[in-house]
């Protein structure tokens, strides 16, 4: 009798060993399949998600206290999560540290990462170091009209003093600098004239200027996800204007 019972106790408790490993098993795929994105969404092979970009160029359409949280609402509501955000034009530095400081706020607490898009022209135009200890989350330099020399200079000025995440966008498809995030500006109708182009280890671009219809826009930009490490719109205005 006593042995019977024992072998019932043994029994029950491997029974209850396999019941724990199944469920172990069970929770382990189901945390592989929400971590790591299946084919087709916007998520890289390490099961980060992409940056979805959204530029705001202020030469098309301002965007200030006034209108920033309704810009991030709009960011939103189309599937970004990063603004790339306009704010020295020409030698001229657009906003005070306050005010940037309180639009690094409002875009965290919309969830979005926000990059401050420099746009440089000339040489004699310099980097406002004032903006770096300001929280956000990259620096972004928009100089394609420089010659090559002098961007490799500010881009290795900015790696130096900058602790933050660097980037470029630049219409030099074959650009021999290394930011963290290289943005390529593709725009086109057609988005095979730079297949050759987009590939991993570069952020390809849309311009919705450049797109025919709405179809052709979705098409370019779901293109441009899934063959490169992320997607930049250009831009904030010209989006809003074509009603996409």
């Amino acid at each position: 009798m006593s042995g019977r019972r024992a072998r019932k106790k043994r029994s029950r408790r491997d029974l209850y060993l396999v019941a724990v490993l199944v469920a172990a098993v069970v929770i382990a795929g189901t945390a592989a399949l929400l971590y790591h994105p299946q084919p087709g969404t916007p998520g890289s092979s390490s099961g980060a998600v992409k940056p979805m970009i959204l530029y705001i160029n202020q030469g098309n359409g301002a965007v200030n206290g006034t209108n920033f949280q309704s810009m991030l609402s709009f960011a939103s509501s189309h599937g970004f999560n990063t603004i790339f955000f306009q704010v020295y034009r020409e030698g001229v530095l657009l906003f005070n540290t306050a005010q940037l400081s309180t639009f690094v706020a409002q875009s965290h607490a919309a969830g979005m990462k926000v990059f401050f898009a420099l746009y440089i022209t000339n040489a004699s135009q310099t980097i406002p170091t004032s903006i770096y200890p300001l929280h956000e989350d990259g620096i972004n330099l928009d100089m394609s009209t420089l010659p090559l020399a002098n961007q490799s200079t500010l881009l290795s000025t900015l790696q130096s003093g900058y602790n933050g995440t660097t980037a470029m966008t630049t219409t030099d498809l074959t650009l021999p600098l290394h930011p963290d995030i290289l943005v390529l500006e593709t725009y086109t109708s057609d988005i095979q004239d730079y297949s050759q182009y987009l590939q991993p280890g570069i952020v390809g671009s849309v311009g919705a200027f450049a797109t025919t219809s709405y179809a052709n826009y979705q098409q370019e930009y779901q293109y441009v996800l899934a063959h490169t490490d992320g997607v930049m719109v250009f831009d904030y205005a010209g989006l809003m204007k074509s009603g996409y």
